[in-house]
């Protein structure tokens, strides 16, 4: 019986050096998931509004929907898209997107400043 009771009483002080360990292994996931999650993530979503606020007349762009055009005018929250000669919708900023064509040049472009 007296072996029962120190062993009982050896169990807590093993266990709180434990807790500073799981501590420090929470921390350290959490700085993983950010560095190889939320960070490129906030990057990127910078990048497409920086994109969106830099729109002009002429740029060629593709909407969320899948709908490439012509931007003809650009107001505050909205952009007059043609989509087709004489055919023009109006739609939302945050659904517009840069034209694969010109996301492959940059890619190309990228590539190569690389090398």
């Amino acid at each position: 019986m007296n072996y029962t009771i120190l062993l009982q009483a050896a169990a807590p002080a093993a266990g709180g050096s434990g807790t500073y360990s799981t501590l420090i292994m929470l921390v350290l996931i959490f700085v993983v998931f950010y560095f190889f999650m939320i960070r490129p993530q906030m990057k990127k979503q910078k990048e497409i509004k920086k994109f969106r606020d830099s729109i002009s007349v002429g740029d060629k762009v593709i909407t969320a929907g899948g709908i490439y055009g012509k931007v003809r005018d650009v107001k505050e929250t909205t952009i007059i898209l043609e989509i087709s000669d004489g055919v023009k919708i109006t739609i939302d900023k945050g659904s517009v997107y840069a034209s694969a064509s010109d996301s492959v040049a940059d890619a190309t472009n990228t590539a190569n400043e690389k090398k």
